[in-house]
């Protein structure tokens, strides 16, 4: 009995110790409260630096995990299997991001959090503004980088500005006493803004492993090599898990001692919270492990079990990007899910699938005009509801990168834009719940992609290849002890 309790303590330390950091960082935030004042910048800009140092090692991970995973699943799947693959994780993830965003708008016009609680809600912070075309035509600019290499520290984005324009009028009417005309034009540029294009890199891994497919025997030496890349990289993914409870602790401790007035807020915003973290919590708990038993008739809830390592992270970090290499060995380690599966589902999810931002969307949008008093007819709630997934869609696996898309989701139905402050005391707080659900979701996606696809997976030859094939294939499954994964030519 002894024995078999300190294998079990074993096989979930890191769990635990996940769990402790998280309760930690709580009771460290709170104890600190009560000593500092969120003014202390110094004090708490030193206290988060070891979790700045964990968000640092997740990032840097992410270009050669992506690249690698995704080259090496595209160039190992048959041309037409991984087309099937493609659609079907296509399909999946705009059906529950777009059920998620039904949900959100079902509880906000249920529960009605915009005409209930407080009046007074404190404003924060200023909003970034963002037309729905423009941020459309980066969308879909970004997927196609001018500078492959520049795409792994900057991002194409339509910069708007105004000049004076002075035309001289040939008709008297329109001459003023000057004798021309003035008015205010846009100019419209596209210029680079700091941030990784993680698009553009995964539309590009993408394509390129496609073509090494088709290239057969002469690109399986390209293959081969970024298979060992992803093996090293998931190799460097343990060392920073290892590390990851103790940047989780500084993380949670440092956001509750910034905030000023943490007692109002959640008294102010609470019926807005309720709805949120409601949403969220069907979303996660009931509508995605149905869609999961329908398509693998398999226990859902093991399955998320498998996944807490990564939910727990994504909690602590509040991105999903950086929680990406986590996500991907629970997967493989916990689930038994094919690693090619994994490398060529999971990058695209944390790219694409957001299913907890776009019910924050919806529901955030709907509630901003309850609040101001603003009726939303039933056209503009579809509006709400389609702008809300495709803004889902576009925004980036960074923390609060919602509130960026966001505007979008506002801007499509006459909202006004700077009321989006009344929602930024809390954002931080709900941003770590919708983190979550995203990897949630993304998980579940895999491993129904896996199940639907588990006749056009093709079995390819092993290879000689200098790495042991225990490193080489990666990781094996918890349950059988079996290599799941095949060799790629």
């Amino acid at each position: 009995m002894g024995n078999k309790i300190v294998k079990g303590l074993k096989a979930n330390l890191l769990i635990i110790l996940m769990i402790i950091a998280v309760i930690v960082g709580l009771g460290l935030g709170f104890g600190l409260r009560g000593v500092w004042t969120p003014y202390e910048t110094r004090k708490i800009f030193y206290l988060r630096f070891p979790g700045d140092l964990l968000m640092n090692m997740l990032k840097m991970l992410i270009l050669p995990l992506i690249v690698s995973s995704l080259i090496t699943a595209m160039g190992s799947l048959d041309t037409n299997a991984s087309g099937r693959m493609g659609l079907r994780t296509v399909v999946y993830y705009m059906t529950t991001t777009f059920s998620a965003v039904i949900l959100g708008i079902v509880l906000v016009v249920t529960i009605q959090p915009g005409h209930k609680g407080s009046k007074n809600i404190t404003k924060a912070g200023s909003p970034k503004e963002a037309e729905p075309l423009d941020a459309l035509f980066d969308l879909i600019r970004n997927c196609f980088p001018d500078n492959l290499i520049e795409s792994a520290f900057n991002k194409q984005v339509t910069s708007v500005g105004k000049k004076n324009v002075t035309l001289k009028s040939p008709t008297p009417s329109n001459i003023t006493e000057a004798g021309v005309t003035m008015f205010e034009v846009d100019t419209m540029s596209v210029t680079k803004a700091s941030g990784m294009n993680i698009l553009g890199i995964v539309v590009f891994s993408l394509f390129l492993g496609g073509v090494l497919s088709k290239m057969g025997k002469d690109g399986a030496p390209l293959v081969k090599f970024f298979e060992c890349l992803h093996v090293a990289t998931m190799k460097l993914v343990t060392l920073v898990i290892w590390y990851s409870p103790v940047g989780i602790v500084f993380l949670i401790a440092a956001k509750l001692v910034e905030m000023e007035d943490l007692d109002a807020m959640f008294e102010q915003l609470a019926y807005y919270m309720v709805t949120v973290l409601a949403g969220l919590f069907i979303h996660a708990f009931i509508v995605l492990p149905l869609i999961y038993v329908i398509f693998t008739r398999k226990n859902p809830f093991r399955f998320m079990v498998g996944m807490i390592k990564a939910i727990l992270t994504a909690w602590g970090t509040a991105s999903s990007s950086a929680t990406l290499p986590l996500t991907m060995r629970c997967l493989e380690e916990n689930n038994g899910v094919d690693p090619r599966v994994t490398m060529f589902v999971t990058p695209i999810g944390a790219t694409i699938n957001m299913d907890g931002t776009a019910l924050y969307e919806a529901v955030a949008s709907i509630f901003i005009a309850q609040y101001i008093g603003q009726t939303l007819n039933v056209g503009e709630v579809i509006i709400v509801s389609l702008t809300a997934t495709a803004a889902a869609i576009g925004a980036a696996g960074v923390p609060q990168a919602g509130l960026v898309t966001m505007t979008i989701v506002l801007t499509a139905v006459g909202l006004p834009i700077n009321e989006i402050t009344l929602i930024l005391s809390i954002d931080w707080f709900l941003d770590r719940f919708r983190t979550a659900v995203n990897v949630l979701g993304d998980a579940y996606g895999a491993g129904i992609v896996e199940h639907l696809s588990r006749n056009d997976i093709v079995k390819v030859p092993e290879v000689d290849m200098e790495v042991p094939k225990e490193q080489r294939n990666g990781f094996h499954n918890a349950e059988s002890g079996k290599d799941k994964m095949d060799t790629r030519m």
